[in-house]
Formats: C-alpha cells, structure tokens, sequence
C-alpha cells in the first residue's frame, strides 16, 4: 500500500535550518508530484511546496519563497524539503503528500519546532 514516511524534524533555533526527507513505497512515486504541507496547532493544513513528477515545475507558498527548497530523487523515492532561516511563523507537523488519482495519501508527519 502507499507509505509515506517523514523524517528531519526537530528543534532548531531561529535563523537555523533543517532538512526534511520524505520517503515513498507503495507506488510509482517518479509518475506524480509530490508536496509538503504543514499544520500548526489550532490552524487549517497548508501548503508549502510541490515539485512536479520530473522535477521541472515547482511552487511555493508566498511565506517560504526564498527560504525553502524542494527537491526529490526519484531513484530513491524520496522527496526533500531545506528550510532555512526558519522563524518563530515556521513551527508546525510538516506532511508529506501524493495526490494518486483524486486520492490523497499523508505521510505520519514530522515536528518542527523553533525556538531560541
């Protein structure tokens, strides 16, 4: 069945960075785009970034444009997220997702938080 497992979350202080890995089975992931999403307590799931299937479209949501970068290794069925110059806005469950034909598949997710 479709598994996503997350990793790379953690505790980081302001300014700092983290790498978040995503890794895919289950499926052919190389033939969708994948994303990352976030959920903070107490607010709706966003998005935060998506790369298509040959990693030649991506997006970002206005509040990481410059600070995060998405990438994935389809040899490897992963899919990355950098984050860096994280502030005190950015701590949150990040997801992992892959849209499979109008079905959505989440990852467990992995906890990011910052703080000084």
């Amino acid at each position: 069945q479709v598994q996503l497992v997350e990793s790379g979350g953690g505790l980081v202080q302001p300014g700092g960075s983290l790498r978040l890995s995503c890794a895919a089975s289950g499926f052919t992931s190389d033939y969708f785009p994948l994303s990352w999403f976030r959920q903070a307590p107490g607010k709706e799931r966003e998005m935060v970034a998506v790369i298509g299937s040959s990693s030649s479209i991506v997006e970002y949501a206005d509040f990481v444009k410059g600070r995060f970068t998405i990438s994935r290794d389809n040899a490897k069925e992963t899919v990355s997220l950098q984050m860096n110059s994280l502030t005190p806005e950015d701590p949150a469950v990040y997801y992992c997702n892959v849209d499979r034909f109008g079905s959505p598949y989440w990852g467990q997710g992995t906890p990011v938080t910052v703080s000084s």
